[in-house]
């Protein structure tokens, strides 16, 4: 039992790495990274927020995300990842027309 849980780490971990599977890596850590940011700044203001911040690492980490789920040809993540940058481009824009509305937002 241990050594085919190995082997499966091995082909996994090892085996398999090359640029894409490094790719992968980074665009998790910078998706993720959006979740630290609303976090931290939920936290501050003891209720919880949505910085903008949150709507750029969502658009870096999908778009980094996209590219390596289109070079795996993963469907799953191309249509998971592709409509995703479509809402936070969105989300920017509600933003940016709320704040020229509003110059004091």
């Amino acid at each position: 039992m241990l050594t085919g849980l190995y082997q499966w780490f091995y082909e996994v971990f090892i085996v398999k790495w090359d640029f894409w599977v490094l790719w992968g890596f980074i665009a998790q850590i910078m998706f993720m990274m959006r979740f630290m940011i609303q976090w931290i700044a939920s936290e501050r203001v003891g209720r919880s927020i949505v910085p903008v911040a949150f709507w750029f690492f969502s658009i870096g980490g999908g778009a980094l995300l996209l590219t390596y789920a289109i070079v795996k040809k993963d469907p799953v993540f191309i249509a998971g990842q592709g409509l995703g940058l479509i809402i936070y481009f969105r989300n920017l824009w509600l933003i940016y027309k709320e704040k020229r509305k509003d110059p004091n937002f």
